[in-house]
């Protein structure tokens, strides 16, 4: 896939994508590009009038796209099941972007640690939701965003919302750890049900995003703000160019369920797309279903697919 493009996207006439968190950065482009080509892109916001700017910022540069704003609240189980009960009868693409980076401790709507709640919680009850929706398409996708953030180690079962100790960064790197884990035991588990649903992850590398600011501003520190939004623009490549790893695990052909895609240059941080392994700790199987049984636990949403449902 050396020097895959979002021109490489294939025509996705007639399907629907599900964006979340496609108001800024690599969610915007992700659902700009879509758009272009054709798919019927939802995007999934939580806030109307920063999804409104993007909607109207989106038709500007695509006019001929079909672009639809719908809101939802990654932080909020009432909000995702609200959202996944009105969402379209069949879904082609969940691109599960959404996320929040390194604020200090505070808890979702429902209580949960807000960066595991948000980055992992919410995805995995979506993915849940949207699963019959997801199955009645030809074929389906789900991309996780993860990161290389996801490297630092392994989950802390004794502390995993980090109620006795919280440090921001690691508490970050785990919920993208757990977006791997995630994405994994989803193949794994479509798989030996019979399920044509593919899962995937991408990590976007090093991209000049509004996520590293975004943490900063929550705990109103403006000197920590302008320091990680130097460092943002410093050696990044562009929030179009991070979006490619999730475009292609997306849309091109033959991308094997199961596949983690980033960067391909700088120690996988910047460049076109290509296949990639992530940690050990990523792959570990036992793992990943300690994590999906707890996550089940904490958000009530149970997955049934509808392969194994016929059986």
């Amino acid at each position: 896939m050396p020097n895959w493009t979002a021109a490489d996207i294939p025509r996705q006439d007639g399907r629907v994508a599900i964006v979340t968190g496609a108001n800024s950065g690599i969610g915007f482009d992700a659902a700009l590009a879509l758009g272009r080509a054709g798919a019927h892109t939802i995007l999934a916001c939580r806030d109307a009038g920063r999804g409104e700017a993007a909607l109207a910022r989106m038709r500007a540069a695509a006019p001929d796209a079909s672009l639809e704003l719908r809101l939802v609240d990654m932080a909020s189980l009432a909000s995702i099941r609200a959202f996944a009960q009105d969402a379209p009868e069949a879904v082609d693409l969940l691109l599960n972007n959404a996320g929040v980076m390194a604020p200090p401790r505070r808890e979702t709507a429902d209580g949960f640690e807000l960066q595991f709640g948000t980055n992992h919680l919410g995805p995995f009850a979506l993915t849940g939701l949207l699963l019959s929706k997801l199955e009645a398409a030809d074929a389906p996708r789900v991309v996780t965003m993860s990161s290389n953030m996801h490297k630092l180690g392994g989950l802390n079962w004794a502390d995993l919302q980090s109620e006795h100790k919280y440090r921001r960064w690691f508490a970050y790197s785990h919920s993208k750890l757990a977006n791997l884990l995630f994405a994994f035991e989803l193949q794994r588990r479509a798989s030996a049900a019979g399920s044509k649903l593919l899962s995937m992850a991408a990590h976007p590398g090093y991209a000049a995003t509004e996520l590293h600011v975004k943490g900063a501003r929550l705990g109103g520190g403006s000197l920590q703000e302008k320091i990680t939004g130097l460092g943002a623009t410093l050696g990044a490549q562009s929030s179009a160019d991070g979006a490619l790893p999730l475009l292609f695990a997306a849309t091109a052909p033959d991308v094997p369920g199961g596949a983690y895609v980033g960067p391909s240059k700088r120690m996988g941080t910047v460049g076109p797309p290509k296949f990639t392994k992530g940690s050990a700790h990523a792959r570990d199987e036992a793992d990943a279903r300690r994590l999906w049984e707890i996550s089940e636990s904490l958000t009530d949403v149970h997955y049934e697919f509808r392969a194994a449902a016929r059986a």
